[in-house]
């Protein structure tokens, strides 16, 4: 037998063994020597528990309270509703449409519980117009944005404003389904 046999079968005996040792028969190995684990899957009650099969120090699901599944999924809800960060907006307006309040609410309720989160609102127009009026009007979009946080919450030194104009479209394109994406405030966390 050459080298590279004896590399295979022995490959092969640590794969049997891996496999052999990895495997359950299901029964409880716990012989009252200390041996067995003090992880258990799912109580009685069908929740599980983590960190100790007994009630003590373990975090169970069905200790939660009402109260505080509620605020659980009201705290997922506020993460989700923050992964929305571009706000857009009507032609020729800065005024923010009635679907982004609640998304804006719920940034803003995150920059009040974090206040030393920094947010920067870009604000942008699309191409029909001067450019010194789409600058202006990508500056009133930014804060109008700004002014709608702070109502709710965030703290003025918290927001920056920058207008970008028509400089920086999302969309190339002279129709109106690229003027409306590109006509949109973007909400930078830094």
């Amino acid at each position: 037998m050459n080298l590279s046999s004896y590399t295979k079968a022995f490959a092969l005996m640590l794969s049997v063994g891996l496999v052999a040792g990895c495997s359950t028969t299901g029964e409880n190995t716990d012989d009252g020597m200390g041996g067995g684990s003090d992880v258990q899957a799912i109580d009685q009650n069908g929740g599980s528990t983590v960190y100790g099969g007994d009630s003590q120090g373990g975090v169970s699901a069905t200790e939660m309270t009402d109260e505080e599944k509620q605020a659980a999924a009201e705290k997922a809800k506020q993460a989700a509703l923050r992964d929305v960060t571009t706000f857009y907006f009507d032609f020729d307006t800065s005024e923010i449409k009635p679907e982004a309040r609640e998304v804006l609410v719920a940034h803003a309720r995150y920059l009040a519980d974090h206040p030393n989160q920094n947010v920067r609102l870009e604000g942008h127009s699309d191409e029909r117009g001067t450019k010194e009026y789409n600058l202006a009007l990508g500056e009133r979009r930014a804060n109008a944005v700004k002014q709608f946080l702070i109502v709710n919450g965030a703290s003025r030194g918290q927001i920056e404003t920058v207008s970008y104009g028509e400089e920086k479209p999302a969309v190339m394109g002279s129709n109106e389904s690229a003027w409306a994406q590109n006509r949109r405030v973007e909400l930078i966390y830094k």
